[in-house]
């Protein structure tokens, strides 16, 4: 007879999270232990080094070890009584939250591994020397890393076909349908974090661009657009380069500095966004003008 479809999506599953519980292992027992060790010895790398490049990986390769995959592998077993996999998987769905941790801080503990590769040979020769053997399979530590970050997605891929495949009566499609949403939900909260972490970064480099002037820093602050302009003096008919950065509640009118040592540029004026009013200018003399005025002060610009 046939294995029903669903059954076979099933035992990937349960395959391919055998692998994954593999390579789990080879992070933390191998790579973490070893490398952990060494930093005891106070020879290689600093031991705050080793945990920050493997953030969390002890608890996310328990997990998988000692809960989810044993589970997994028992439900499979019984297929034939109970064929199910929804309920288990609703049950590893709010653990998958850990993963949030581990892939804010991958590009960090890939750019660890670089730097401290360079700095310091002993470190660089043991990880070639882990990577040399026939578990690494000839992949790099920084290939192995990337599989927790892969793990969710292809979680999310197997239970959608494993859902489409189901026949409408099956006694695990109110469960399966259940779990796949929780893990959308996973995936979607492992992506914000990732997009918060990139956010905060770049408003960070803004702000050092600005020479982190105490009244700008705020975290809760959005760049909306940034991009250079020309300050129309009436007075003489003549134009200045100028800059802008426009955030959420403000816009800072900018002067490029000429000697960019620390700073790039100086804030000449801040403006609130609230209660600003911009106007289009039909000027012959100076096109793509307008009128930016606030409750500081009125600007006319010149846009390219």
């Amino acid at each position: 007879m046939q294995e029903p479809e669903e059954k076979k999506i099933a035992l990937e599953l349960l395959e391919t999270e055998q692998a994954y519980v593999n390579r789990l292992h080879l992070l933390d027992q191998v790579f973490y232990a070893e490398l952990m060790k060494e930093a005891k010895t106070g020879k290689t790398v600093p031991e705050e080094v080793v945990k920050m490049i493997f953030s969390n990986i002890s608890s996310i390769y328990q997990f998988h070890a000692e809960f989810f995959l044993p589970e997994l592998r028992k439900r499979m077993e019984d297929w034939n009584r109970t064929p199910r996999i929804g309920d288990v998987i609703q049950k590893l769905a709010p653990f998958l939250k850990m993963y949030g941790e581990y892939v804010k801080n991958f590009d960090k503990a890939v750019e660890l591994i670089t730097a401290w590769s360079e700095k310091s040979p002993p470190f660089q020769e043991l990880i070639a020397d882990i990577q040399k053997r026939k578990v690494c399979a000839n992949l790099t530590l920084q290939h192995h890393m990337l599989e927790p970050v892969q793990r969710i997605p292809r979680y999310e891929l197997l239970l959608k076909d494993y859902v489409r495949k189901l026949p409408p009566q099956a006694p695990d499609r109110g469960d399966a349908e259940k779990a796949l949403e929780m893990i959308f939900m996973v995936a979607k909260h492992s992506n914000a974090a990732i997009a918060e972490m990139e956010r905060l970064q770049n408003l960070w480099v803004v702000y050092q661009r600005l020479g982190l002037e105490d009244d700008i820093v705020d975290p809760s602050n959005e760049l909306i657009k940034e991009g250079p302009i020309q300050k129309i003096s009436t007075r003489n008919n003549s134009t200045s380069e100028k800059y802008l950065f426009l955030f959420n509640n403000m816009l800072l009118y900018c002067v490029p500095k000429v000697i960019q040592v620390g700073a790039e540029f100086q804030v000449h004026l801040r403006m609130d966004v609230e209660g600003m009013k911009v106007r289009e200018l039909k000027d012959t003399e100076f096109p793509h003008t307008f009128l930016v005025s606030g409750k500081q002060r009125t600007l006319e610009l010149q846009a390219r």
